[in-house]
């Protein structure tokens, strides 16, 4: 019923503004004026015009920075979580000095040169000084923000994964799963066309590493991870690509048919913390940042980032593999 008002409430609006013009070509034509002719009067009229909305449009910009705040995602939840928030503040930052700078500038000089008799900008054919100005300054100002996101990008994607717990994310439409890796901290071979029945990830039941793996699949089951502890995502997808984002831990990577793709965080706080902080209703997620297909908002993973005490007393309650399936995959 909104939609239908709406769209009435639209139409409507589109057919008086029609008429208002229809009305004033045909007062122009009673007073016989060229509806096409440009007078000092419009184009003074067009020029306070501007001048208002664009410091409507500012005051807009401000009011959403104001009013929208609370949408942004709390600080980060991982090690590497905080120098990307850093990265993203500076360029923010950065874009709005030059926003709230240049776009009065330009609303100024808008209104000061707009069409009036005897009225006119200062002309320069060529000023090489200028041109060295606005070439060079936004050279340094660029080159300075990329290396630091160069540092950034080195430091997020070459951590180190020594004693990470490694685990296996696995997007299928329209679910995940995930398999630890078990005491030995070694993932068990698995191929495509081993998947069947119960062997929904196609793991290897011949390779010794995958005797003591689990798994859990979502939306029902949990990903656990420890506070303080290094992670490793290894990411595989069985039909397309999906896109593993853990948005509160600042993670993202694409999950590609045929072959892995890898991140590495540290979480460091755990979930009752960001309940206090946020909310008791507060979860962390993972979500796909693909749209895989019709159900595409169907893949939603509980995260639960636990005390390692907490993780140990959850861990001994999981099912290996070798008790689950068979060692025969055909």
């Amino acid at each position: 019923m909104n939609i239908i008002f709406s769209l009435l409430i639209t139409f409507l609006l589109i057919t008086v503004l029609v008429q208002v013009v229809r009305i004033s070509e045909l007062l122009a034509e009673v007073n016989k004026k060229n509806v096409n002719d440009v007078t000092e009067d419009d184009n003074d009229l067009q020029g306070k015009i501007y001048f208002l909305v664009f410091i409507l449009f500012i005051g807009f910009v401000i009011w959403q920075m104001i009013a929208w705040n609370h949408f942004i995602l709390p600080d980060a939840s991982s090690d590497h979580g905080e120098i990307i928030d850093g990265l993203m503040s500076f360029t923010m930052n950065l874009i709005l000095v030059a926003f709230f700078v240049l776009t009065p500038i330009l609303a100024y000089f808008l209104f000061k040169y707009r069409g009036r008799k005897g009225n006119s900008a200062f002309y320069y054919t060529h000023n090489n000084k200028l041109e060295i100005i606005w070439t060079v300054a936004p050279t340094i100002v660029l080159t300075g923000v990329i290396i630091y996101g160069l540092n950034v990008w080195n430091k997020v994607m070459n951590a180190d994964t020594e004693n990470a717990t490694v685990i296996e994310l696995y997007g299928k439409q329209f679910n995940w799963m995930a398999r630890y890796s078990g005491e030995d901290n070694t993932l068990g071979k698995a191929n495509f066309k081993l998947v069947k029945g119960k062997n929904k990830l196609g793991v290897d039941m011949q390779d010794e590493f995958s005797q003591d793996d689990f798994v859990i699949e979502g939306p029902v089951d949990t990903l656990h991870l420890v506070i303080g502890k290094p992670v490793l995502l290894r990411f595989r997808s069985q039909d397309v690509i999906h896109s593993a984002f853990l948005p509160h831990f600042r993670v993202q990577m694409n999950c590609v048919p045929g072959m892995w793709t890898q991140f590495a965080f540290t979480p460091n706080k755990t979930t009752a913390q960001m309940q206090e902080e946020e909310g008791d209703d507060f979860t962390y997620v993972v979500l796909c940042n693909k749209i895989c297909g019709a159900t595409h908002f169907n893949m939603r993973m509980p995260v639960l980032v636990e005390t390692q005490e907490e993780y140990d007393k959850w861990l001994a309650k999981q099912k290996l593999l070798k008790t689950t399936l068979t060692l025969k995959t055909d």
